[in-house]
């Protein structure tokens, strides 16, 4: 960080620090939810906090994306129980996709 800004931020009394960190929560989760709005996998990671992440979720995330986005009109889904396949599809997938619905 800038050590200019490094002196403002020491130079502002306790309630002003107060302040900026609420904005810069507010910012934070702006940003996360902005992140979640455009793509799958930030959301799932969002939304689910025991999720743990694999090569083959990212596969299953830009498939969803491209049936989200159009791109992409059938999709079969072929893997081993415990993929998260259920998971994704049926409640993940639908409430990230009415949340990419403009209101």
């Amino acid at each position: 960080m800038n050590s200019h800004l490094i002196s403002k931020i020491h130079s502002l009394d306790v309630e002003e620090k107060r302040e900026l960190l609420g904005l810069l929560e507010e910012l934070d989760k702006a940003q996360a939810r902005e992140k979640c709005g455009n793509a799958f996998l930030p959301f799932v990671k969002e939304m689910w906090s025991a999720f743990i992440h694999g090569k083959h979720h990212e596969i299953m995330a830009e498939a969803f994306e491209r049936v989200a986005n159009g791109d992409l009109k059938r999709l079969i889904i072929n893997m081993p129980p415990r993929h998260t396949k259920s998971e994704f599809a049926s409640y993940l997938l639908p409430a990230w996709f009415f949340r990419k619905i403009p209101r």
